[in-house]
């Protein structure tokens, strides 16, 4: 199934960083998140946008999942030739990953 089936997600930028939350609609999805949803399996899915390291956090108390992308946005805001120069579709790109 795709992630989106079972969890929602935000994202946001700073410069040429990206960060992503994924939270699932039910709590007892967690485990499934966290054993699924791993650093490679997010590379590959970002492999074409993202040149640099991505670290994971995990967010228990809240049920959640933080990804921090570096070097994804291409310069950034005032650099990049991109058309989504924040990334916010990175949260919809995330939602597509098989888990």
């Amino acid at each position: 199934m795709k992630l989106r089936e079972i969890a929602f997600s935000r994202s946001g930028d700073k410069g040429n960083t990206s960060n992503i939350c994924v939270f699932p609609y039910n709590d007892t999805d967690y485990g499934r998140l966290v054993d699924k949803l791993t650093v490679e399996v997010v590379r590959e899915k970002f492999a074409a946008l993202v040149t640099g390291e991505i670290v994971r956090y995990e967010i228990p108390a809240n049920y959640g999942l933080n990804f921090v992308l570096f070097d994804a946005l291409d310069g950034g805001v005032s650099q990049t030739l991109r058309v989504d120069p924040h990334g916010k579709s990175f949260q919809s790109l995330i939602l597509d990953i098989d888990v």
